[in-house]
């Protein structure tokens, strides 16, 4: 079973991270757009209009859990599957990303394999 082609943003401040997201969604057939920082993706989710989110929790101005909450507030994005992305492993920030609304949790570094069963695991029903 493979996942349909889907738009997926990653937000990441992380370059590396955001640079073999990219390649790694490329590889499994998704087109991607990456985006900094909270504001950055928040500036471009209405002209990509994703069909799933990763978002990296510990970012400078705006944070993940932020973010997610402000995607899931917005009535065109509630059903979008967001994914937090840490370095921390925690109960605590697994536990809090789901009260802001986000679906899953993807440990960095992650691999290939991991990132594109998340996508698979989340991606919206046809």
């Amino acid at each position: 079973m493979t996942a349909s082609s889907l738009k997926v943003m990653v937000i990441d401040d992380s370059n590396t991270i955001r640079r073999s997201a990219e390649i790694f969604l490329k590889q499994g057939g998704h087109s991607v757009l990456l985006a900094e920082d909270g504001f950055d993706a928040l500036a471009k989710l209405s002209d990509f209009k994703p069909d799933l989110v990763f978002c990296d929790i510990l970012m400078p101005r705006l944070d993940g859990y932020q973010t997610c909450a402000i995607i899931k507030r917005n009535a065109e994005y509630a059903a979008v599957p967001v994914i937090m992305l840490s370095s921390k492993d925690g109960l605590f920030d697994k536990a809090r990303g789901r009260m802001v609304g986000s679906q899953d949790y993807l440990t960095k570094p992650f691999t290939k394999d991991q990132l594109l069963q998340a996508v698979l695991q989340h991606q919206p029903n046809p």
